[in-house]
């Protein structure tokens, strides 16, 4: 059950278009279900000898508005509070009893209407639609002073909730505060009348987020706005110093014909100037190409920016698992970066998905627990590289790393459900889990070159090869792994991948140890995918089987002592981890 509250100044037109036939010619029968004393005139249902539902309307308007008039220029200008209640899909028809009830608890739990308050405020609620009610005050008491209205829409949310438990209808997510504020009626109609798939509030606010992700300083956030297009006027002090700014669509413009302008706080909290700085000040490292051994570049340069970021995720997974809330939530405005940077860039297959998932984790990246000291440099700084390397292709070795990174960023997304969880976040939980959902139909776009081909190579290798990395694959996986890769034909990618980290010189019993203990496979949905992508990064192997293969690292080569063996469960092994000695591959600081 939503409601969704708003104010105005005209009760008689709000009320036409309540008893009107609304836009689209949907309202159907309207009439009240209730009333601040149950005998309010209903324009919908007048059984008078002669009904004029004109005459009625006019009779409810002043009827609403006596004590307003009354007040006279004591009663606010904004005097009408509108809340519109709403069940959600598939919920039962409720009766107009029942709705009537909901209004009332609405109307005490808000302070309009207290129960037991002869000088509440005066209200009716309006049915013109079965899943709907809207409820109508006017903000002026009996005793002509204004109702104390602090934290109303708060209280409309934690009422409704408690009534959805009641009536059993569908448990919704309570909200904090922290959500982006949602499009307008008036937005929404005027995007469906001009032909957008969105609201330019929506629009306005992923181009910003976009534009944001990766970017060095606030010079190249603004720069990226104006490449993106869109309108940008800055709000300055009298000392000349930026406060804020404001973003508007081209084209969009009001009645008067002037710009729609947005203020970046109107967007999200965290799009605001101020927010905007605070992330930009921890910067990004600089960056270096790394060179293959014949001194050419390594790999295509988004092949290498997605390869090195899904160390860097990796990171944030294990950070997202610590006890450490300040450097958790942190690690979420990272990831989120991290997301935008991913979806813009990415191939045709896969935007769609990908764009949606980064909308859907936007909202986990905001909760009231606040990352004010921790480092975001290095998924910032994968992001800033992300972008600058620009579109993947799709093919070959950079739809294999894309393949990669999608297939961390699931787990990273589902460690977010979890922190969130556990800390009572439910919006944000729900909105990790469908972030993680897309991602997952991303990966299913993007993974099925890449695989096929390392399960022919797999195939293709001597039974007795092939037999051997089976048993060395059943001999380290736990048990329901192991039970699910039951068939050969599961591990064919997974055999192949041991054999040529073989011939690059690791040890794969070794290897495959690192690439188990990096993180929990339970929330994997492929486990053989998800440690062939761990094998050929941390082996350093080539995501598409036809490219060149690298040298192996010293700490997964063929051990001389078990010693060497041992692996730390809780964080991320030497070889899941970027090298130190460069600073923007370094883990944020814990």
């Amino acid at each position: 059950m939503v409601p969704d509250i708003g104010r105005g100044s005209r009760t008689h037109g709000l009320l036409v278009y309540l008893y009107g036939p609304g836009r689209r010619e949907e309202h159907t029968d309207a009439h009240l279900v209730g009333s601040w004393d149950g005998f309010a005139p209903d324009p919908g249902r007048d059984t008078s000898p002669d009904p004029d539902p004109k005459a009625t309307l006019a009779r409810l308007t002043a009827a609403l508005d006596l004590r307003v008039k009354q007040a006279g220029d004591r009663a606010p200008a904004k005097h009408v509070w509108h809340c519109s209640v709403r069940t959600a899909p598939g919920d039962r028809r409720l009766s107009d009893e029942e709705w009537n009830t909901v209004a009332q608890r609405v109307v005490h739990a808000t302070g309009i209407a207290p129960d037991g308050d002869p000088d509440g405020c005066r209200w009716i609620a309006v049915r013109h639609a079965e899943d709907h009610i809207h409820i109508v005050a006017t903000l002026v008491r009996g005793d002509l002073r204004n109702p104390r209205l602090n934290y109303d829409f708060n209280k409309a949310q934690a009422t409704c909730r408690r009534i959805e438990k009641e009536m059993g209808l569908r448990r919704l997510n309570a909200g904090d505060g922290t959500a982006a504020k949602n499009p307008t009626s008036a937005e929404k109609f005027k995007a469906e009348r001009t032909g957008r798939p969105e609201t330019s509030r929506e629009t306005l606010r992923e181009a910003v987020r976009r534009a944001v992700a990766g970017a060095d300083d606030e010079k190249e956030f603004f720069t990226r706005l104006h490449e993106a297009g869109l309108r940008v006027k800055m709000r300055h002090a009298p000392s000349g110093d930026a406060l804020g700014y404001n973003v508007a669509l081209p084209g969009d413009r009001n009645r008067h014909g002037e710009p729609v302008w947005y203020p970046g706080s109107k967007l999200a909290p965290d799009l605001s100037l101020p927010k905007i700085r605070l992330r930009l000040a921890d910067g990004t490292a600089d960056r270096t190409t790394p060179l293959a051994a014949d001194g050419r570049p390594d790999w295509s340069p988004p092949a290498r920016e997605r390869r090195s970021a899904t160390g860097v995720a990796e990171c944030a997974a294990v950070l997202l698992d610590s006890d450490d809330d300040d450097e958790a939530a942190a690690q979420l405005v990272g990831v989120g970066e991290l997301l935008d940077a991913v979806a813009q860039t990415s191939p045709a297959a896969t935007r769609a998905e990908l764009g949606a998932a980064a909308r859907a984790f936007e909202r986990a990246t905001r909760s009231h627990v606040r990352a004010e000291h921790a480092d975001t440099r290095a998924l910032r700084t994968a992001a800033r590289g992300i972008i600058q390397a620009g579109s993947a292709l799709g093919r070959g070795e950079d739809g294999g790393t894309t393949a990669m990174l999608l297939s961390t960023l699931v787990l990273v997304t589902l460690a977010a459900a979890h922190w969130h969880s556990a800390r009572g976040h439910a919006q944000q939980a729900h909105a990790s889990r469908q972030a993680a959902e897309h991602l997952r139909a991303a990966y299913r776009q993007a993974a099925p070159t890449p695989m096929q081909a390392l399960r022919d190579q797999g195939r293709a290798l001597p039974e007795v090869e092939r037999r051997t990395y089976e048993a060395t694959i059943r001999a380290a996986l736990p048990n329901e792994e192991r039970r699910a890769t039951s068939s050969s034909t599961k591990t064919d990618a997974l055999a192949a991948t041991l054999a040529q980290a073989e011939q690059a010189g690791h040890d794969p019993k070794v290897l495959l140890q690192q690439a188990i203990d990096m993180r929990e496979l339970d929330t994997a949905e492929n486990t053989n995918d998800v440690l062939v992508w761990r094998l050929r990064r941390l082996a350093q192997l080539p995501a598409h089987p036809g490219e060149a293969t690298r040298r192996p690292q010293a700490n997964t080569s063929r051990p001389k002592t078990a010693a060497n063996h041992t692996i730390n469960r809780t964080a991320p092994t030497a070889a899941s981890r970027p090298a130190a000695s460069d600073p923007r591959n370094r883990p944020p600081r814990r």
